[in-house]
């Protein structure tokens, strides 16, 4: 279902030489999730994974998001990324 560009992306993120943060960083793994599996699932992890418990809470925002719209706001902050 990924489309070629999309993969190009993600390809893209793993040769970024500048950290681009964290809040960039969760925006683009709850998308890549929305896009690879759809709507989250499972529980909530706990208090104590805070970690797990923002990624887990970053993907939940984008339920209902289809797979499409969420390839096409990850390869727009790429493309953003790597422009510079």
């Amino acid at each position: 279902m990924a489309s070629t560009e999309f993969e190009s992306a993600v390809a893209s993120v793993k040769q970024l030489t500048e950290d681009p943060g964290n809040d960039v960083k969760l925006k683009l793994y709850a998308l890549y999730k929305q896009a690879t599996e759809g709507d989250v699932a499972g529980k909530r992890p706990g208090f104590t994974d805070f970690v797990g418990r923002a990624k887990y809470d970053a993907w939940a925002k984008l339920s209902g998001t289809s797979g499409e719209d969420a390839e096409a706001q990850y390869i727009a902050i790429v493309a953003d990324l790597t422009a510079t």
